[in-house]
């Protein structure tokens, strides 16, 4: 399989488990309720990663946030010091680095090295260059769990508080470059008091949970299935796509009712003169 495969629509998934488990073909009825797509990625132990790599350029490509890409960077050089403070050699690390800085540069668009959302996707998938942003993506959540490694400890330890191994991850990742992510779980467990539903976790990094505030809503959406992980797209873009289009319309037509109705009256008005 690729290391990135194409989008599909969530039907896709269902079809999978037609011959399955009743509980997950519910439970993915009710995923479509919220979501169109899947993206599958390899299944080679680097699943999260890839999912959040390819996730997290393609929002920035789609939506061309240079804010955003500032503010990584940013924290991307603070992750450097950290391994360099860790005692790593820069050069264990530096290439896997500029490999993620110049995909981050591409996606946004009019630069020299601008690349299109096929491009991305081709990078995405060729094993070398993917397996170089997992790297890089793994430098960066070792250093910060071995930079709190106080916090981590017990968790690696003893995977308390019900925290699994792949959530020690996450939170390490999530933290320290400030990219909050959600991710949904498809599984066989059933329900509370008797209702079926869909779990989901929102991993929100520590610098976008302001005390008392509440922190945006992430981006980057993933399907957790017992050991694996594929990327999941929303309806919300294309609801308020509708939304906003349904808005124009009725602006439309008020607009022309609006000057038929005033013409009509200055006929009316020139008739009478």
């Amino acid at each position: 399989m690729l290391c990135v495969g194409e989008k599909e629509p969530l039907s896709a998934l269902a079809a999978e488990y037609q011959s399955g488990s009743p509980i997950l073909l519910e439970k993915i009825k009710m995923l479509s309720e919220h979501y169109s797509g899947i993206r599958r990625t390899r299944g080679d132990g680097n699943c999260f990663f890839r999912s959040f790599m390819f996730s997290y350029l393609e929002h920035i490509l789609e939506t061309q946030d240079k804010a955003e890409v500032y503010r990584i960077k940013s924290d991307i050089e603070e992750c450097k010091k950290t391994l360099q403070n860790l005692g790593y050699a820069d050069f264990t690390f530096e290439d896997y680095f500029d490999t993620f800085i110049e995909l981050l540069d591409g996606v946004i668009q009019g630069g020299e090295g601008s690349i299109s959302a096929k491009e991305l996707l081709q990078k995405c998938q060729d094993r070398s260059y993917s397996d170089s942003m997992v790297m890089f993506f793994r430098f960066v959540t070792s250093g910060e769990i071995r930079r709190r490694a106080e916090f981590f400890e017990p968790f690696i330890l003893g995977f308390t508080n019900g925290m699994e191994p792949d959530h020690i991850h996450i939170t390490a990742l999530s933290d320290t470059l400030g990219v909050a992510v959600r991710i949904v779980y498809l599984d066989r467990s059933s329900c509370d008091g008797g209702v079926l539903n869909v779990n989901h976790h929102d991993f929100v990094a520590s610098q976008d949970a302001p005390e008392g505030g509440n922190p945006s809503r992430p981006f980057v959406t993933l399907l957790y299935r017992p050991g694996h992980y594929d990327i999941l797209y929303g309806k919300l873009l294309s609801l308020s796509l509708s939304l906003s289009l349904s808005l124009s319309l009725y602006i439309y037509i008020y607009i022309y009712i609006y000057i038929y109705i005033s013409s009509e009256s200055l006929m009316a008005l020139w008739r009478r003169g």
